[in-house]
């Protein structure tokens, strides 16, 4: 059985923590053909945002925490809505890679 877990290098690890500060959440507009309705597209946008804006707010509380600023009760309230998060960003992930495997895999 191999194992799943993998040391990743300091500045490696440093370098993904910095270029992940610097994400937005992008605004996702409403356009009159769809009356109201989100596409998929503007869905998996707003989702994305949404994941992007609990992991900062997660990090700024955890920081807090770091700090003293904040209550130990508030930095775990915080690093469960982070895992969840995640968990459902990896999830999405690994269905949409599925997905398209299995349209490559679709004879023409």
């Amino acid at each position: 059985m191999a194992d799943t877990f993998t040391i990743q290098s300091a500045p490696a690890v440093q370098g993904a923590y910095k270029s992940a500060q610097g994400l937005t959440a992008p605004a996702v507009a409403e356009t009159p053909e769809t009356d109201g309705k989100l596409t998929f597209a503007e869905m998996v946008r707003e989702a994305a945002g949404d994941a992007i804006s609990t992991m900062q707010e997660a990090d700024a509380v955890a920081r807090s925490g770091l700090a003293g600023e904040a209550s130990t009760q508030e930095v775990v309230e915080a690093t469960i809505a982070l895992e969840s998060t995640v968990k459902i960003a990896v999830t999405m992930r690994d269905k949409l890679v599925e997905a398209y495997q299995e349209v490559l895999r679709m004879p023409i």
